[in-house]
């Protein structure tokens, strides 16, 4: 499939201001379009049965850990075919790499793209929504769709749907309830996203003599900022940047350690972040993030209710069968009372 020049893609960026969504998107082949590719020769026999595992990635990240996995983790092994998903908007969280590709090619394995524009679009018009209307619908729906292609084609092929939703998310509800927020495994369910972070970038500067190429790539993922990338980009930037929205990771993986692992109330919470954060954070942000975090907390408690399973990893996690049990309707009123008026 033709790759889009980057002056290309800001051109139709700015139609956006003069053309509806669907007219731009009716420009590029990637959304009308699938495209398959086969990068190692078929095996001379095949087995009566074949082990499928289903894995969704999340816009490419960690390259080089997941070439690892897929190759040597003894788990996976057994598997016969390996169907590996990832959905970036025309490489725009990836600064126009495709990562996917570059993953694909290393491991011998098929890519496979399948547009779920159509199949979105036309459940807008079942419910009379507006594509014009790029309200929370808008969001959610296409965060559902991509969910049920990945559980249909782990269906057709007897596979998983691994989740990469990490236990940050689940803290703040950032995921969209019957759509990313399900899978059949999620691996990533106690892993903060600072600490994933910090991994990459481990293992970008552990790679950097083997893999100078894949270095700049791990390098490149974590410049990009996080984003569910459901509202179209504009000009070839990222309109939806999560920490803008819900605030930064790093303080909220702050304020949830010290909250579920030590119990800390929020008055000493907040102290001990002022004293943690103080020359990259005021007083008053700190504050603000950290009502934000109770709020979201509580009231996002019914995603984490129903979540599936997944391991433990480090000594916090939020699974409801082991060691977060809260009723949903629970309220954080206690809590954001003791930070009023400090």
């Amino acid at each position: 499939m033709r790759k889009i020049p980057l002056e290309e893609r800001k051109a139709l960026g700015a139609l956006l201001e003069r053309q509806s969504q669907v007219e731009v998107m009716a420009r590029i082949p990637q959304f009308v379009e699938a495209e398959t590719g086969c990068f190692t020769a078929p095996p001379e026999t095949v087995p009566e049965s074949l082990g499928v595992l289903m894995f969704n990635m999340e816009r490419g990240v960690y390259l080089d850990e997941l070439g690892d996995f897929l190759e040597h983790c003894p788990a996976v092994r057994p598997f016969d075919v390996i169907l590996a998903n990832e959905l970036d908007d025309g490489c725009v969280r990836s600064g126009g790499k495709n990562t996917t590709l570059e993953l694909a090619e290393r491991l011998g394995a098929t890519l496979k793209r399948i547009d779920i524009g159509q199949a979105v679009k036309q459940h807008f018009k079942d419910i009379g929504q507006s594509m014009e209307n790029q309200d929370v619908t808008f969001e959610n729906a296409q965060a559902r769709e991509r969910t049920q292609v990945l559980m249909d084609v782990a269906n057709e092929t007897g596979g998983l749907v691994i989740g990469t939703g990490d236990l940050s998310e689940l803290a703040l509800g950032w995921a969209t309830y019957n759509g990313d927020h399900m899978s059949m495994y999620g691996v990533n369910a106690s892993i903060p996203k600072t600490l994933v972070r910090h991994l990459v970038d481990y293992a970008a500067r552990d790679n950097l003599k083997k893999d100078e190429e894949l270095t700049h790539v791990l390098e490149d993922i974590l410049d990009t900022p996080v984003s569910p990338e459901l509202l179209p980009a504009v000009q070839g930037q990222i309109v939806q940047r999560t920490e803008d929205l819900v605030g930064p990771y790093e303080l909220h993986d702050f304020f949830l350690y010290y909250a579920l692992r030590w119990g800390f109330g929020p008055r000493k919470i907040l102290r001990l972040a002022e004293l943690a954060f103080h020359r990259a954070y005021s007083r008053d942000v700190i504050l603000k993030w950290l009502k934000s975090f109770y709020r979201r907390f509580f009231v996002q408690q019914f995603k984490r209710s129903c979540l599936p399973d997944g391991p433990k990893v480090g000594s916090v996690a939020l699974s409801p069968r082991g060691d977060w049990r809260m009723p949903s309707d629970a309220t954080a009123r206690l809590w954001l009372e003791e930070l009023e008026g400090v």
